[in-house]
């Protein structure tokens, strides 16, 4: 019995011993298990601190990391002292183990106190300026240690002779100068002058007609020193004289020529002026040997062929005109069908309207002339000796023997000053004569700068679109503003407008379109010249050089899209230095953007003028009615087409 109970105290102090001995180890590994399960989230802690420590406060950092740390030891030492374990055996085996444990950690706690400082002095250091390095923001990389820099605008940069062309005065009343003191001009020529009442060169004519005599002075093979002569480009504002600025050294060049050549061609963009220019050159020519032919059209095919060349002992066709004065359509027609124009004596090619004739470059004119002036083609040995070729470089080869050479004369009151389509032209050296100061465009400029009449003051008018014929009727019965010259964007346009003012009355109207033949356009200008016509309703076919005397009032009845059309249009009033009026009607969409247009192309100064719509109220009644007659006028005619 005393054995069984002994073995049976054994047995259970065994059972005993073995339960708090599985004990033991069961929260030993818990608190193994707590500690690793610590030092992982103390490591994303600090890697999650490391990607955030831009955003933060260095001392708040600090106060982060101990509080962190301080959590950590009491929790371990919480674990350490933990009063469920009774047996004393299993106490020091803990102990010993859980102050192993604790020493590892607070070797640990010791390392991330280091990576704490260490970091806060890494980012005391960075924070610090220094004049060697570029801060740059903390996270992020830099390559390279560029530093970013201000980009400079890109400035346009013009050739020579764009950027510094010879000036010529604006103001043509300031600077009149007698016709005398211009050096060159031969006699006869002044004497004609005088009596066609000119006295006085404008500036344009006095700086320009020198030039083009000097490039001919040592005759007509070469220029000033021996060389080529330059080509000449002419800018200067509407009415200021320009076509008297080559009419005259050309017709003073030729005077001295023997044999019947063509050697001056002048090239114009529609009829009407070069019907203008036609007769200029015939009023200088009149009393020289010089001849004087025009093909724009105004005859067939047939009788210009026929007046290009005359017989001359025997079979033989000469050359029967001097100077030609041609639009570039009807000039490519007789250049194509070879009917008797001969351009290889040719010395002076005048190209009037400069931007516009650019603009229709692709017409190929001008390389169709260029070509019929160097064009090899069936020679005799003699006249082979004077066979012009044309010249790429220049070299003491190309200017040996001289030869005649071709000059351009440019002249437009809206030239480009963009080089690449002034090089469709193939210029020579060229010499620009402009009245604009401001030729080189800073970086903020849109568009080109133009000049305009010096005695031009300019006007818009806000309106509605059916409020525009009342006004055209309020300048010239109410206000007795008239002759007027009215420009529309198209002849339907300009049609329906004639047919309105006719049938409301009382105003002498007409329309210049290209609904009319030559002869009616002929005879309309010279009706409104002669004060037969009050209001001139036009398309912009009479917007650009035409000279029509007694225009006091231009009126945009369509504001013009472009500013070249806006400059042309404006510019047939105010000429020659007299006062002019340009009103301009303005929807309200088109305020805005029209003005700024004419802002930058350096426009003086646009005022803003007011019909009271009280003025208008009188004829509302009676415009109400002619509008409904309108439309069976129009329904007509329409009918009838």
């Amino acid at each position: 019995m005393s054995l069984f109970l002994v073995d049976r105290y054994l047995g259970e102090e065994e059972a005993r011993s073995v339960s708090r001995e599985s004990q033991s180890e069961v929260l030993l590994a818990k608190l193994q298990q707590k500690v690793k399960q610590k030092q992982r989230e103390s490591v994303q802690k600090e890697q999650t601190e490391q990607q955030d420590v831009q955003n933060k406060e260095s001392t708040d950092k600090k106060s982060s990391k101990d509080h962190q740390i301080r959590k950590k030891r009491k929790s371990k030492v919480e674990a350490w002292c933990d009063p469920d374990l009774d047996n004393n055996g299993a106490r020091k085996k803990r102990k010993k183990q859980s102050a192993q444990d604790v020493s590892s950690a607070s070797r640990s706690d010791e390392t991330e106190d280091k990576r704490v400082k260490d970091l806060e002095e890494s980012e005391n250091d960075s924070s610090k300026p220094n004049p060697e390095k570029t801060s740059s923001p903390a996270g992020y990389t830099v390559l390279g240690g560029f530093e970013s820099k201000v980009l400079q605008k890109v400035h346009r940069v013009l050739p020579q002779w764009l950027a510094e062309p010879d000036v010529i005065h604006r103001d043509i009343k300031s600077n009149l100068i007698p016709i005398s003191a211009v050096s060159g001009v031969c006699a006869q020529l002044l004497k004609k002058l005088e009596v066609n009442g000119i006295h006085h060169f404008f500036p344009v004519q006095a700086e320009v007609i020198p030039a083009i005599l000097e490039s001919a002075q040592h005759g007509l093979l070469v220029g000033g020193g021996g060389y080529r002569p330059r080509d000449i480009c002419v800018s200067a504002p509407t009415g200021s004289g320009k076509t008297l600025s080559f009419v005259i050294p050309v017709v003073q060049v030729l005077m001295q020529r023997v044999v019947c050549e063509v050697r001056a061609l002048a090239v114009l963009p529609t009829k009407e002026l070069a019907q203008q220019v036609y007769k200029v050159f015939a009023s200088y020519a009149e009393g020289t040997p010089l001849k004087v032919l025009m093909l724009a059209g105004q005859k067939s095919f047939a009788t210009e062929q026929a007046s290009l060349s005359e017989q001359r002992g025997g079979s033989v066709r000469r050359s029967a005109a001097d100077i030609i004065v041609a639009t570039p359509g009807r000039l490519v027609d007789h250049i194509h069908k070879n009917s008797g124009l001969c351009l290889k004596h040719l010395r002076f090619l005048i190209i009037d309207e400069a931007d516009r004739m650019i603009d229709s470059m692709h017409q190929s004119w001008l390389s169709q002339v260029v070509t019929a002036v160097y064009g090899s083609g069936a020679e005799t040995e003699a006249s082979s000796l004077f066979r012009r070729t044309e010249v790429a470089f220049i070299t003491a080869a190309s200017l040996s023997p001289p030869q005649m050479p071709l000059q351009k004369l440019l002249f437009s009151a809206t030239l480009t000053q963009n080089p690449e389509k002034l090089q469709q032209l193939g210029l020579h050296q060229p010499r620009l004569f402009s009245s604009v100061h401001s030729t080189s465009a800073g970086p903020t400029q849109k568009q080109e700068r133009f000049d305009f009449p010096e005695g031009l003051t300019e006007y818009y008018i806000p309106c509605q679109m059916s409020k525009k014929p009342l006004l055209i009727l309020h300048f010239i019965l109410r206000m007795k503003l008239y002759p007027i010259l009215c420009f529309t964007n198209s002849r339907e346009t300009a049609h329906r407008l004639y047919l309105l003012v006719k049938l409301f009355g009382g105003v002498q109207a007409a329309e210049f379109s290209s609904r009319l033949s030559p002869g009616e356009r002929k005879k309309t200008l010279k009706d409104f010249e002669q004060g037969k016509i009050q209001l001139l309703i036009s398309t912009d076919a009479a917007a650009r050089g035409i000279d029509i005397n007694g225009v006091k009032c231009v009126v945009n009845y369509d504001a013009p899209q472009y500013i070249r059309t806006y400059v042309h249009r404006v510019g047939r009033t105010a000429r020659a230095g007299k006062a002019g009026l340009a009103f301009t009607f303005l929807l309200k969409v088109q305020e805005m953007n029209f003005l700024q247009m004419v802002k930058e192309a350096g426009s003086p100064g646009i005022q803003r003028q007011l019909v009271k719509p009280e003025n208008l109220t009188s004829m509302e009644d009676r415009y109400e009615q002619i509008l409904q007659e309108l439309a069976h006028v129009i329904k007509d005619e329409k009918s009838r087409c």
